[in-house]
């Protein structure tokens, strides 16, 4: 059991750093990736919402489920058509959801209960965010790119750190097997 686990980890972790380091030597790809990907969402919901408009009983949700996905449909397609538009909206709603995480994390860090170090983690955090939304938003396009570069920085320290697991994982695996003979 410990050895395919440990040996899943290492696989994962190799992958990412392979995904991480080609995010890094071509960020432009990965910026196209992330809009085709949620192109590729859009057209998925956009044949879900139908299912779910032809199996209602009533005619609410038929009209309804069918709005929703035409919208879809029109976005998957708008992806496809403009994906500079696009990867521009997504690099603003990510500015609005660090700016916005990054005030509620100051606002925790004020919370009853916590401790000094705490606040300061939560503070620290939060400016950290709200200044990363502030950067998206007053540079978009430079935001893509650095997106792309934060995204494969991520996945290369999160295969790293899927590795070490791993081979922590087998070395437990062989630790226990050596004490306990007849776990297999």
């Amino acid at each position: 059991m410990f050895k395919s686990a440990s040996t899943s980890l290492i696989l994962l972790g190799v992958l990412a750093i392979v995904v991480g380091i080609i995010a890094l030597a071509w960020p432009g790809v990965t910026i196209l990736a992330l809009v085709i990907l949620f192109a590729v969402y859009a057209f998925i919901d956009a044949g879900l919402q139908a299912m779910r408009a032809f199996g209602s009983a009533t005619a609410g949700p038929v009209l309804g489920h069918l709005l929703l996905g035409v919208i879809a449909l029109a976005a998957g397609v708008i992806a496809i058509v403009w994906p500079g538009p696009t990867a521009l909206v997504l690099v603003l709603v990510v500015g609005i959801w660090a700016f916005a995480g990054g005030i509620m994390e100051i606002a925790a860090a004020f919370g009853s209960g916590e401790s000094a170090g705490t606040r300061a983690l939560f503070v620290l955090s939060g400016l950290i965010s709200v200044a990363f939304g502030v950067v998206l938003f007053a540079r978009p396009g430079v935001g893509a790119v650095t997106l792309a570069l934060l995204f494969g920085l991520f996945t290369i320290v999160y295969g790293i750190s899927q590795i070490t697991l791993g081979i922590e994982t087998r070395r437990t695996g062989k630790t226990l097997h050596a004490v306990l003979p007849d776990a297999a």
